[in-house]
Parts: C-alpha cells; structure tokens; sequence
C-alpha cells in the first residue's frame, strides 16, 4: 500500500511541477512581450471631421 502511495505523490508532484514550469514560461514571455510592444504616445493635434464640398 505504501509503494501505490509514493507512486501517488511522485505522479501529482511531478504534474505539479510541470503545469508550475509551464505558468511560469507563459508569465515570462507575456511580460516580456509587454515590455517589447510600442507604448501609445499622446497626440498634440486633435483630428477634426471635415465635410466633403461638391
């Protein structure tokens, strides 16, 4: 009973540390890319609708 125990927690460790490994890389490269995309700058001049003349 005891060897289908140890067999038990190596399992759920061993899944455990895999879906951590993989949250983990998906936290990295998420914020790594964050940090590579172009931030938003301010516009000065403010774009006005203008009416086509015939």
């Amino acid at each position: 009973m005891a060897d289908w125990l140890n067999l038990a927690m190596l399992v759920s460790a061993s899944v455990g540390s895999m879906a951590f490994g993989i949250l983990a890389a998906y936290g990295i490269l998420r914020a790594g890319f964050a940090l590579m995309r172009p931030q938003a700058r301010p516009v000065g001049v403010k774009a006005r609708a203008e009416v086509a003349r015939v």
